[in-house]
């Protein structure tokens, strides 16, 4: 018996040793903000002068008068001039291993270099000022633990794990030589790298939902309905059961987290809400009465102001191409339910297959102004998408509170060269208009000369 406990005690040691936890990086040292503007993340007004202490990668002390006799010796100490700092901006809807391959080197290309590309563009989003992600489908849980690490540059992220797809639904890219699909044989590229999930009843969405909460899920992604770059779903199709979508509701509760879907047409949107899911992603093709629902239902709404170049994303004549269109031409109606009916809005990006088009997340932001004013849509895309991070609850990577400038919150902060509030157009330059960019107290970005 004892010999039998020793070895079971090696195990959990080893591994323990080797599970993706996601280790955190040293504790950064302590940095002095001085005579700021606080653009606060709630929607309230720029602050007068305001000087903030960060340490131990929270804000520590937010002050009017000079924070002198507290300040640690060895601070890096800021003069802001008067400029705004405000929190990191987050993106709720992004593919963090999806952004720079094209769609067939992604299903076919070396899983090695795949995620140094990643790598990369995870470098470059922290650079445009985004410090956390919300990844909504793909094998990002390597570089979540590679960034918590050290090891590489980037935005915290919430993964999701797989994409979890029916059969034909958005998630599945299988080739028509690789079916009939028989349960036990060889799993397709996609779910061998992990990018979706196959499940065609409620006890396979159980397992699979299963399956990437133990991997780290912070959150799950299913498909309720049709999708834009899927080649086999068309829009108005409906997918998952609502028993199925209920089996991953029950399975995620238990684990103390949420669903969300990625829906489009009312009666997906429908099924999900009565399955008990907490956010419906996209949602582009709603209705005046599903918006209702919505808001009655008190679910998140995570959607994205597309670019109009979208389309050009999708060859000439193909069906991807007539979806994305439909998709653009619903965006005005959405937005405009969603304001009327004061929906909990959510901002993301869902940009796919184009280092082009990530180059311009800050603009996807800006564009939000068309239904928004600048102060509520800066406001969503902090202190609003923080609250929707939380609802992760024990599955949170990221204990504290994310998208606010205040005293106790994780010290994820920019300081902008202007007023966003007055000009959002600034966010669209990141390169030139964030002077600082600092993440859980790190400072990965500092242009001023007057620094001490």
């Amino acid at each position: 018996m004892r010999t039998t406990i020793s070895w079971a005690i090696s195990i959990a040691v080893f591994l323990g040793a080797v599970a993706p936890v996601g280790a955190q990086t040293p504790t950064p040292g302590s940095t002095l903000f001085q005579n700021v503007r606080i653009l606060d993340g709630k929607g309230r007004p720029l602050s007068g002068p305001s000087h903030v202490l960060v340490r131990g990668g929270k804000i520590e002390r937010i002050s009017t008068t000079p924070i002198v006799s507290d300040r640690p010796a060895d601070a890096v100490v800021i003069d802001g001039g008067g400029r705004t700092l405000m929190p990191g901006l987050i993106d709720m809807h992004w593919h963090t291993l999806m952004v720079r391959p094209s769609p067939v080197a992604f299903l076919t290309g070396d899983v090695g270099h795949l995620n140094l590309l990643a790598g990369a563009e995870a470098s470059a989003t922290l650079m445009r000022g985004f410090t956390t992600v919300r990844d909504m489908g793909g094998p990002a849980f390597g570089l979540k633990r590679a960034i918590d690490e050290g090891i590489v540059t980037g935005p915290r992220i919430y993964p999701s794990g797989a994409i979890i797809s029916i059969t034909g639904g958005h998630g599945d890219f299988r080739q028509p030589f690789e079916l009939p699909r028989a349960l036990g044989t060889t799993q397709s590229r996609g779910e061998q790298i992990g990018a979706a999930m196959i499940a065609d009843s409620p006890d396979e969405v159980r397992v699979r939902v299963r399956e990437q909460l133990l991997q780290g899920a912070t959150q799950i992604k299913l498909t309720a309905g049709g999708g834009v770059s899927s080649p086999h779903s068309p829009l108005d199709a409906s997918t998952f059961t609502e028993a199925e979508l209920r089996a991953a509701v029950e399975a995620a509760e238990n684990w103390g987290t949420y669903v969300a879907v990625h829906a489009y047409t009312p009666v997906s949107i429908k099924r999900a809400i009565a399955a008990g899911v907490k956010c419906i992603e996209h949602a582009h093709l709603m209705d005046e009465a599903t918006a209702k629902l919505i808001a009655d239902s008190g679910v998140w709404l995570s959607t994205q102001p597309f670019a109009d170049d979208i389309v050009d994303v999708y060859p000439p004549g193909s069906s991807e191409r007539a979806k994305a269109k439909s998709v653009l031409d619903g965006m005005d109606k959405t937005f405009t339910l969603a304001k009327k009916y004061r929906i909990k809005v959510a901002f993301g990006t869902d940009i796919l297959f184009s280092a082009k088009q990530a180059q311009d997340q800050g603009a996807m932001l800006s564009k939000l102004t068309r239904w928004y004013s600048p102060a509520e849509t800066i406001a969503i895309a902090t202190g609003g998408n923080g609250q929707l991070l939380a609802l992760s609850g024990e599955r949170n990577p990221y204990p504290g509170k994310l998208g606010v400038v205040e005293e106790g919150a994780l010290a994820d902060l920019l300081l902008v060269d202007g007023d966003p509030v007055a000009n959002i157009k600034l966010i669209e330059d990141p390169a030139k208009n964030l002077l600082v960019i600092m993440k859980d107290g790190k400072i990965h970005k500092n242009t001023l000369t007057n620094s001490l």
